[in-house]
């Protein structure tokens, strides 16, 4: 019998203690590739748990791919993983990869930042949460009262790594949420995702360094790293997320690999676990840095959301990259970093070189948001709203122009890609649907290279079932009035 000590008294629920154990003991190898586990009755009578609990550890581990269920054979670790990753001996590679002057973060010189500019919100327009569903009253509340009660360390100067109450939310909430493995003095604090990705390339990268980014992928993080005057090499994506490939001999290996493991951004595909390994495992061997971007991996509506790859990473290779700004407004600007500790002290110096310090009573407000239940009920009421969109864009193209888009649920986030049929450029199609008052974005703005298959990203999250029914049958019109041919996009 396995040795699994479950905490009932803990916070964490027991079918996650479980699976992170099962977990823990698959990548330890003391679970090896093939092996069968105990049923789920004998394990539920073995730890004192029911049954369910035990079904739902194995149904998480299925879903992320550490194990499969066949009739007949009972559940088995699968035999894909690969070998090398499995050992014990994975302690030996993390103390290795922090030794070394060539380990140490680079100096380099700042630059100035993008210019954003703002945009009338449209329907389909992707990137949008659902303003309205904001809880404003329960906000205004907790704002008042730290206006009113705020102590005078609160209206000062203050650490550049942030509220150290919301550091600890933030940690605890990663940790429960999406498995991440830190403590409060891991967390940076920033001004959302984009100085977080902004920061990353000017702290990880100097001038000439390789970094490789997802193709297609997000625009913002190509325009971050080449503000560090970084060499942006595009990488492919496939069904199983970024394409790992060092066998070939003229790519230059990276400094830093740019991924949206949870929700690949836009294509909306999830990193497989085989793909998750072999990425740290390249991380591990290049001495390169992961910034993990999980956006918006809170919204999935037919499974729990999958743990984080920096939950797998065993060497401090990874920089995970939170966001408020889908989960609640993007006029919060509140996101976060999760560093490993030997980068702590060179992106704090980084953040309070650039923007001295967060906003403290906002910081103090977001705080008690977390800690109070506010975000997570938030994300509940709203996960159920997207969900309910995302079906309803899905059939609305299928009713309005199956013969001109190709669209199917992908189960995640606030916006879908959907693949054009009639031989149109993305950026044709994106012009007719501007011209209709629908914002359809063309995939090309996502890709520095051809694609080999043009598309559409539309958002939903932002939009009521009848705005949604509406813009699409606005956009069917007018992608049937589109003549030009396909001549790339």
């Amino acid at each position: 019998m396995l040795a699994i000590a479950l905490d009932h008294s803990s916070d964490i629920p027991l079918f996650q203690q479980l699976y992170a154990h099962l977990r823990d003991n698959i990548l330890g190898g003391a679970l090896r590739p093939g092996q069968r586990l105990p049923s789920s009755r004998t394990l539920s009578g073995d730890l004192g748990i029911s049954r369910t609990t035990v079904l739902t550890a194995f149904d998480q581990l299925t879903a992320e791919g550490y194990v499969e269920a066949r009739v007949g054979a009972g559940t088995r670790i699968v035999t894909t993983l690969p070998e090398p990753l499995l050992r014990p001996d994975r302690r030996e590679v993390r103390r290795a990869a922090v030794v070394g002057a060539s380990n140490d973060p680079p100096a380099r010189r700042w630059v100035d930042p993008l210019p954003i500019h703002a945009r009338d919100v449209r329907p389909l327009q992707p990137g949008n949460p659902d303003l309205t569903a904001f809880p404003r009253r329960t906000w205004s509340r907790l704002t008042a009262k730290h206006w009113r009660s705020a102590p005078v360390r609160l209206l000062g100067y203050s650490d550049s790594m942030g509220y150290e109450p919301l550091r600890a939310a933030i940690a605890d909430y990663a940790h429960r949420i999406r498995g991440v493995e830190c403590g409060p003095e891991q967390v940076l604090i920033v001004g959302g995702s984009q100085q977080g990705l902004y920061l990353c390339g000017q702290v990880l990268l100097t001038s000439g360094d390789t970094a490789w980014v997802e193709d297609p992928g997000y625009p913002g993080a190509r325009a971050a790293f080449a503000a560090a005057d970084a060499a942006v090499v595009p990488v492919s994506v496939d069904d199983e997320g970024l394409v790992v490939v060092t066998r070939n001999k003229s790519r230059q290996m990276p400094r830093l690999i740019y991924v949206t493991p949870s929700h690949q951004c836009p294509l909306g595909v999830t990193m497989s676990l085989a793909r998750r390994l072999e990425l740290l495992d390249l991380a591990a061997r290049a001495r390169a840095w992961i910034v993990e971007d999980d956006y918006d991996s809170e919204y999935r509506y037919f499974t729990r959301p999958l743990a984080s790859l920096q939950s797998l990473d065993a060497n401090g290779r990874v920089v995970y990259v939170g966001t408020f700004s889908k989960t609640l407004l993007p006029a919060l600007r509140m996101g976060y970093l999760i560093l490993p500790k030997l980068l702590i002290e060179p992106f704090s110096r980084a953040r309070a070189a650039i923007d001295r310090q967060p906003a403290g009573i906002e910081q103090a407000v977001l705080a008690d948001f977390i800690t109070q239940g506010s975000l997570e009920r938030h994300i509940r009421q709203t996960r159920e709203r997207y969900a309910e969109r995302e079906r309803a864009l899905v059939e609305a193209i299928h009713e309005e122009m199956p013969d001109l888009l190709d669209a199917t649920p992908s189960g995640a986030g606030m916006y879908l890609t959907a693949w054009l049929r009639k031989p149109l450029t993305g950026v044709a199609a994106e012009a007719a649907a501007d011209a209709a008052g629908v914002t359809a974005m063309s995939l090309s703005r996502c890709s520095s290279r051809p694609l080999k298959r043009e598309g559409l990203v539309l958002g939903y999250g932002a939009y009521g079932v009848d705005r949604i029914q509406a813009a699409v049958k606005r956009l069917a019109e007018a992608l049937r009035g589109v003549h030009s041919p396909l001549s790339g996009g």
